[in-house]
């Protein structure tokens, strides 16, 4: 299959182009990886100004349900129309919608404009890595892809850091109002670079199918992120909603069977090494949110850490992270070696996890948590950039957007169900053991109010406590190891139909 004539070729890049377009793209993605965490850190500081203390998860969880319904339709439509007008579309959005959660007035309406925020920012990362598929050969994809891979672990750990200080220095405002002069940067120069291309005479856009699509995903990520928590995992409202979520993702599926031109292309799931990694890279998203989301929370409640203490106890899996995925990157380059080093990866990435659950169920110091951490880094590192580089080096040049998009898409699924499963996991093996201590406690204090409902117990009681969540949280970890064991036997079974001669 030839490439899109919405898309720009490789040859259409001069050296000076492409060095503007992917400073561009770099500084976009620097903006979608900070803002992924940037706002956490202000979140009580937001609460005390605008109240609405019960609604304040809303503000992470807008953010993420659209922006993960936008992701393939981004893709779709950049396949269409060209990556130029939707990349430009993206950052526009996303910008316009930073400077409206900097002016919000109350609580429901950052929640609203977080939404706006999110329609946005479902295209930044996901255009990005498709822009550089058709920017550079398949030969050079895995040393970029790998230098993004750095950039976006650089952001997600300064982006904690970086919302304190602007918190503390200036204003919550300055949490979003920082994107205006770094997404201005980065539209200017990915739009002075890239260029343009002639969208199709006549697009058939798949509405029912974006219908269909967004009423299952906003279905199954309010499901994700309630069950557990908010909403009963024996609650009758929690069997509708996952029944209706199943029902409008079969709809969905039939809908895209007779589409003349479909949202998503069912097609490419025929193609296997772009099925298994597309799979491969939801569970392995599943493994590293289901355990990261935790570790902090084991570090404070069980090691006595500090909030400020425990984040920086992420430093060593950034780190490694960062270096691993340029070297990394350049190695893929060099020998195209693709699919061993995932594999190489992934296994980093299990043994890791499993050390890592292995020193909170004993207890272990928190270096051996440190080096364990370093590992999972240098795994993530090498897996990360390769994954992508198999999934668009499978699919027509013509289909590398939604086939970038599906491989987003399918990874944020799995983040969400990743967080949802471990904390199901914690909160009943938490309220088991509390349970069982010959004291009787408030169990839904504990629930609630973490180790800062201790304080009142005796040295003893406080001891057994500490131990109940030690377990818990010990346990989530082994879910978020056993999946990832899991995508490595996918990508190993991968490489052995690969080698088998074909009939």
């Amino acid at each position: 299959m030839q490439p899109s004539p919405t898309v720009a070729t490789v040859s259409a890049y001069t050296p000076a182009t492409r060095i503007l377009v992917f400073s561009g793209l770099i500084l976009t993605m620097v903006m979608a990886a900070l803002d992924q965490s940037i706002v956490s850190t202000a979140l009580p500081t937001i609460v005390t100004d605008l109240g609405g203390l019960a609604h304040m998860s809303w503000v992470v969880t807008a953010f993420m349900l659209t922006s993960t319904i936008a992701t393939p339709m981004y893709g779709k439509l950049s396949d269409m129309f060209g990556r130029r007008p939707l990349l430009a579309f993206s950052i526009g959005a996303f910008l316009a919608a930073s400077l409206l959660c900097g002016m919000a007035q109350d609580m429901w309406q950052l929640i609203v404009f977080r939404g706006l925020q999110g329609i946005g920012a479902g295209g930044l990362m996901t255009l990005s890595q498709t822009v550089i598929g058709d920017m550079v050969t398949p030969q050079q994809r895995g040393r970029y892809q790998g230098l993004f891979t750095g950039a976006f672990a650089v952001s997600s750990v300064t982006g904690p850091f970086l919302g304190g200080v602007l918190t503390s220095a200036l204003s919550w405002r300055w949490v979003f109002l920082v994107n205006l002069p770094v997404g201005g940067l980065a539209m200017a120069l990915v739009m002075l670079g890239l260029p343009a291309a002639r969208a199709e005479a006549r697009p058939r856009i798949d509405y029912a199918g974006a219908a269909l699509l967004g009423v299952a995903t906003a279905g199954f990520l309010l499901l994700f992120n309630s069950v557990g928590t908010t909403l009963a995992w024996t609650s009758p409202l929690t069997f509708v909603l996952l029944g209706a979520s199943v029902a409008f993702s079969v709809l969905f599926i039939r809908q895209e069977r007779r589409a003349p031109e479909p949202l998503v292309s069912l097609g490419l799931l025929r193609i296997a090494s772009f099925s298994v990694c597309v799979a491969a890279t939801g569970i392995m998203s599943f493994a590293m949110m289901g355990s990261l989301v935790f570790l902090p929370l084991y570090y404070q409640l069980v090691l006595g850490q500090t909030p400020e203490i425990s984040g920086l106890m992420m430093l060593p899996q950034v780190g490694t992270m960062m270096v691993s995925s340029v070297v990394g990157g350049y190695v893929s380059s060099r020998t195209q070696r693709y699919a061993p080093l995932l594999a190489l990866g992934v296994g980093i990435e299990f043994t890791a996890l499993t050390l890592i659950a292995l020193c909170a169920h004993h207890g272990a110091p928190a270096l051996f948590f440190l080096l364990s951490l370093g590992g999972l880094g240098v795994g993530m590192g090498i897996g990360m950039p390769n994954a992508t580089v198999i999934i668009q080096n499978s699919v027509p040049p013509g289909m590398l957007g939604i086939a970038t998009a599906m491989m987003s898409f399918i990874r944020s699924l799995g983040g969400s169900l990743g967080v949802a499963l471990s904390g199901g996991v914690m909160a009943l093996t938490l309220q088991n053991r509390l349970h069982a201590l010959p004291e009787k406690i408030d169990v839904t204090a504990f629930l609630e109010k973490g180790m800062a409902a201790v304080h009142g117990l005796s040295p003893e009681m406080r001891l057994q406590v500490r131990e109940a969540y030690k377990t818990a949280i010990s346990a989530s970890l082994s879910v978020s190891s056993s999946f990832m064991f899991l995508a490595f036997l996918m990508i190993v079974g991968l490489m052995v139909r690969n080698r088998r001669p074909s009939a």
